[in-house]
C-alpha cells in the first residue's frame, strides 16, 4: 500500500495589502456617512416643521413674526440648529403664506477639503424641494 499525499490546498483570502486597502475605503465611507447623515436628519426635521406649519388652519391669518415664532418653537423641539427664524423666506400666494428655508450645510472632511450641501425646504407640497451636493 502506497499512499500518495494530497496536493496542498490553494490558500484563499485577503492579503495584508488587500485588507488594508478595503479597510481604508470602509473607513472613508464611514467618515463621510458620519458627516452627511446628521445634515439630512436635520433637513427632514426642517421639512416636517414647514409642512406642519403649512397645513395649520390659522396660517392665513398669521403675520410673518408669528410664523417665525412658530418655526422657532418647532425648531427647538426638533433640535434644528442650522436654520434660524430669520433665514425663512415668507411669500404670500393667493393670501396663503408659503414658507421656504433655503440654506447650506458645510462641513470639513479632511484638512482643507470641505463638503457643501445646499438644502431647500418649503411649506408648499407642490414646490420642488431639492438637495444639491457640491
Amino acid at each position: 500500500m502506497h499512499r500518495v499525499p494530497a496536493p496542498p490546498a490553494r490558500q484563499r483570502g485577503l492579503t495584508m495589502f488587500g485588507f488594508l486597502f478595503v479597510a481604508f475605503f470602509l473607513v472613508l465611507i464611514a467618515m463621510l456617512a458620519m458627516k452627511v447623515v446628521p445634515a439630512y436628519i436635520e433637513y427632514f426635521s426642517v421639512k416636517k416643521i414647514l409642512a406642519t406649519m403649512g397645513q395649520e388652519s390659522d396660517v392665513k391669518s398669521k403675520g410673518n413674526a408669528a410664523i417665525r415664532e412658530d418655526f422657532m418653537k418647532g425648531a427647538s423641539v426638533g433640535y434644528v440648529t442650522v436654520v434660524k427664524p430669520d433665514d425663512l423666506a415668507i411669500d404670500r400666494v393667493n393670501g396663503v403664506p408659503v414658507i421656504t428655508a433655503d440654506y447650506e450645510f458645510r462641513t470639513t472632511l479632511i484638512g482643507n477639503v470641505s463638503l457643501v450641501i445646499d438644502f431647500k425646504a418649503s411649506s408648499n407640497p407642490n414646490a420642488t424641494a431639492a438637495a444639491d451636493v457640491e
